[in-house]
């Protein structure tokens, strides 16, 4: 057998007592966990105190809901209308919003659909659900629930392993004391954690200020040192000859010391004189705030680096360099939200649409339905301008080939309005006058009553008459 050596990946140097491990101060460095996010009371105080907190809980969740879906599939647009308009109705996207949040300001949160005369507690059959019967969703954060820990989902799939029901615990908000199945919810997470912290955190995620705490705290203590140091910003010094003496004699000395101060200060505040005695010695130093602006903004990069929001969004703060306009980093925070989007919300969005057809429409969902979440990036008027004009100028095209109709032309023209702004004004009743003047389609044969061509002069005929034989 061979010698085994072992070795450490990391650079040390004991005499010098330089790396991990040698005998100085940073080898004395760790981890450990605060668990921040079983302390429900703290969480909230930072919450409702801090800006910076409110911001980091808040912005992802406003952006995940503020634009919503484009769907589609539907045969007609209309129903597609009617499902968005019964969701703004019944405030959707708003409790989605607050999912969302809740979620990340405790760790875990969920919005039960609430469904007229069904039983929360049973599993849910979107195609059993009546016409009106979804009321909309009612959002529970972890702490006004308890999931069944020892009532797991056993069957495959992406619930698999999670809690079967949630006990709603609280008396003072709907469902009280009744037991919920898990496909009536919508579920989110904070920050997903491995399986043995999962478990110590009865199978909810982490609150997102627990990472940020110590990041947080240095950056509220440089922000409030700062604004403490304008207050110290020309500090004064005054010099009195014998101050001890006066001070230890006290009496007719002492009293006068006072009242000379405060004369100095009355005459200093009115008219900016300093009146004082002729051998004492007044001075006021300047104090340079030179290089804390610097050291305030690394501290802000240091936060947003650790909620993944880019400075120009978390602090409304523009960033600094030349020729630098944080499109970029927005580009980059917009892709990041389209991705929890579709991790976190897709799924069960499908599910909330299929409730929704049937509750709206009264039919299922069609097999071609999908879809998009709607893009955050907002367009310049000129370049809004310049795709309407695109879309007029193809859809024109189509229609003129004959390949689409009148009616069909105007359907994509207003549905282009979600991009440009433009053509949102054109009306249903506009759709069905189309429908009724547009020409019959290439080949259509049409009656005679309807037909205004003459009928032949030598074989009486009209034109699209079946030609008869020679006998």
């Amino acid at each position: 057998m061979g010698l085994f050596q072992f070795t450490k990946d990391s650079f040390q140097n004991f005499a010098a007592r330089v790396g991990l491990g040698t005998n100085n101060q940073h080898s004395q460095s760790t981890y450990s966990s605060n668990y921040l996010s079983r302390n429900r009371l703290l969480l909230e105080q930072m919450y409702r105190s801090s800006w910076v907190v409110g911001q980091v809980v808040d912005v992802v969740a406003d952006d995940m809901t503020r634009k919503g879906c484009n769907i589609k599939g539907f045969s007609s647009p209309k129903d597609g209308e009617m499902i968005d308009q019964e969701m703004d109705r019944l405030q959707v996207w708003d409790r989605l919003n607050k999912t969302i949040k809740w979620s990340r300001l405790y760790g875990g949160a969920i919005a039960v659909m609430l469904i007229d005369g069904q039983n929360v507690g049973t599993p849910l059959n979107p195609n059993t659900v009546g016409k009106g019967q979804f009321k909309g969703l009612l959002v529970l954060d972890r702490w006004m629930v308890m999931p069944s820990l020892e009532d797991l989902v056993t069957e495959y799939g992406p619930h698999y392993g999670m809690p079967r029901y949630y006990d709603v615990i609280t008396d003072s908000v709907g469902l009280c004391n009744q037991k919920v199945h898990y496909s009536r919810v919508i579920r989110m997470d904070g920050v997903e954690l491995p399986y043995w912290q999962s478990i110590a955190e009865n199978l909810w995620g982490q609150s997102v200020i627990e990472r940020l705490e110590d990041r947080l705290t240095i950056f509220d203590s440089a922000t409030l040192g700062a604004g403490q140091l304008v207050y110290k910003a020309h500090l004064r010094t005054y010099k009195v000859k014998g101050l001890r003496e006066i001070i230890a004699t006290g009496g007719r000395a002492f009293d006068g010391l006072v009242k000379q101060i405060e004369h100095i200060r009355l005459w200093q505040s009115n008219e900016g004189l300093t009146l004082m005695d002729a051998e004492d010695e007044f001075e006021a130093h300047q104090y340079g705030f030179t290089g804390l602006d610097n050291l305030l903004l690394q501290f802000g990069q240091q936060i947003s680096g650790a909620t993944g929001i880019p400075l120009v969004r978390l602090f409304g703060q523009s960033p600094a360099g030349l020729n630098a306009t944080g499109e970029s980093d927005l580009a980059n925070y917009y892709d990041n939200i389209n991705q929890q989007q579709e991790g976190r919300l897709r799924t069960p969005l499908q599910i909330l649409y299929a409730v929704l057809s049937m509750s709206v429409l009264g039919k299922p969902l069609p097999d071609s339905f999908d879809f998009q979440f709607a893009s955050l990036w907002q367009l310049g008027d000129d370049k809004k301008a310049e795709i309407a004009s695109k879309v007029a100028e193809a859809v024109t095209k189509v229609e003129d080939a004959g390949l689409i109709k009148r009616s069909t032309a105007l359907k994509e023209l207003r549905q282009s309005s979600e991009n440009t702004g433009i053509f949102s004004h054109i009306t249903d009743d506009e759709i069905n006058e189309a429908d009724d003047e547009d020409p019959p389609a290439p080949g259509e044969v049409l009656d005679d009553e309807e037909s205004n061509q003459p009928p032949d002069a030598e074989s009486g005929q009209k034109d699209g008459d079946p030609v008869q034989s020679a006998a």
